[in-house]
């Protein structure tokens, strides 16, 4: 980063600030597939307590979750974790994480797919300002001012 543009006025690394470890990732992941309880993360990634607890509270901290009370007859009332709008946004940012470790990683095996509501699969692509869908070939980025 030049000085011009220090790293905490960055906004790709602010959002990493956020979202940039791969078990934050692997949380996001499960919330869209609808783990909303301390125990379905846990049992679907088998993170430990102590990282899985520290990275909820991270993620509700920032906005991308928010605790839920819920309350089974005959137990204490606990949190749940339900993505925010700003988390939900996120489906855009790990499903084209998918989409390269899908073409790039070989021998990955997806956990979930993308797909639409009629279950077809999506993929995610660029667009100019007027809908047109533009080859990834021919997005370049520049520094604002240049």
């Amino acid at each position: 980063m030049s000085p011009r543009n220090p790293p905490e006025l960055c906004s790709m690394a602010r959002a990493l600030d956020v979202v940039g470890d791969r078990w934050t990732f692997l949380i996001l992941r499960e919330a869209m597939a609808g783990s909303r309880r301390f125990s379905e993360f846990r049992a679907a990634l088998g993170i430990s307590t102590d990282v899985l607890a520290a990275r909820l509270a991270a993620l509700v901290g920032s906005g991308v979750l928010e605790r839920s009370r819920y309350q089974q007859a005959g137990s204490r009332p606990r949190d749940e974790y339900v993505l925010t709008t700003a988390g939900r946004q996120l489906v855009v940012v790990l499903a084209s994480l998918q989409q390269w470790g899908d073409a790039h990683a070989p021998g990955s095996i997806p956990s979930i797919r993308f797909t639409d509501e009629a279950g077809e699969p999506v993929h995610v692509g660029f667009l100019n300002d007027a809908g047109v869908p533009i080859d990834d070939t021919e997005v370049h980025a520049r520094r604002p001012g240049r």
